[in-house]
């Protein structure tokens, strides 16, 4: 769509989903909206990691041990934060953001992630919820009536029973404002999944990417969109073509597989799932 000298945040809450809240997303985004590209998407983010209906911070989904980790990445263009694996924080995304400020690595993950945190002054935090432990609950008594060796073949059937959610759920945002741009996202992960998985989320050029022409975040099955290299994929091609056909492109790849991805440029915001995307925006003239 094309834009006239408006600074906008658009953000997302996942693609896939029946218990999404899609008609939260719009007062998400103006709520967040601040005069710092970053600060902005920061804030959407850390508002639906604090909403336990959405699968990042509170509420992230239980790994297949009985663990949550969570990854949450943010980007500016020539910049970039992330952590991999963190565990008992409420809002990795805000660690991210230490990460790439405050650091002068790009990544941090696991135990390294969470030492970091606490040097910080980021508090112990337990992200499990009723919602979260009675899924966790069902999908370990399935997996009990599994008799061959190989268990994971039954997570489709858990899923199509509604035991589990589908394995592709993110939350993020991008910003153009005073034609500047920046992206940030957080998940809790798939589910099923094994202790160490890693999606797209903390991938620069995977599930994030942010850079001069324009901020791209994606959503949906990690694993396919970090072989894709999606969001990376649709910066390099922004200019070439209306940004809305772009993103139909990219994500008629995918078929079968769901994936959303939202996106500004300097002049254009678009959002492309093939599935159902709680998506909205907030838009301001300048």
């Amino acid at each position: 769509m094309k834009d006239s000298m408006e600074d906008i945040i658009l953000c997302h809450g996942g693609v896939g989903s029946k218990e999404r809240p899609l008609d939260d997303m719009k007062g998400i985004a103006e709520k967040a909206y601040s005069k710092n590209p970053l600060d902005s998407v920061v804030n959407a983010v850390v508002i639906m990691e604090d909403d336990p209906r959405f699968n990042a911070g509170t509420g992230s989904v239980i790994r297949i041990d009985g663990s949550v980790q969570m990854d949450a990445a943010v980007s500016i263009p020539g910049k970039f934060g992330s952590v991999i694996g963190i565990e008992n924080v409420k809002n990795p995304v805000l660690v991210a953001r230490d990460v790439m400020e405050k650091t002068p690595h790009i990544i941090l993950s696991g135990s390294g992630a969470v030492q970091f945190a606490r040097k910080l002054g980021y508090g112990e935090y337990d992200p499990k919820t009723e919602r979260t432990i009675s899924q966790y609950s069902k999908m370990v008594e399935a997996l009990k009536k599994e008799t061959t060796d190989n268990r994971y073949k039954i997570f489709k059937e858990l899923i199509r029973n509604g035991i589990i959610d589908e394995p592709h759920d993110t939350v993020g945002a991008v910003a153009r404002i005073d034609g500047k741009f920046a992206a940030a996202v957080s998940t809790g992960g798939a589910s099923p999944m094994m202790r160490g998985r890693v999606g797209d989320v903390p991938i620069p050029g995977a599930g994030i990417f942010c850079g001069e022409k324009g901020a791209v975040v994606a959503t949906g099955i990690g694993e396919e969109i970090a072989k894709r290299v999606l969001c990376h994929r649709i910066y390099e091609r922004i200019n070439t073509d209306k940004l809305e056909n772009i993103l139909r492109e990219e994500i008629e790849y995918f078929g079968e597989n769901l994936a959303g991805v939202i996106a500004v440029s300097h002049d254009e915001h678009a959002f492309f799932s093939n599935g159902s995307m709680g998506t909205d925006m907030f838009k301001i003239k300048v």
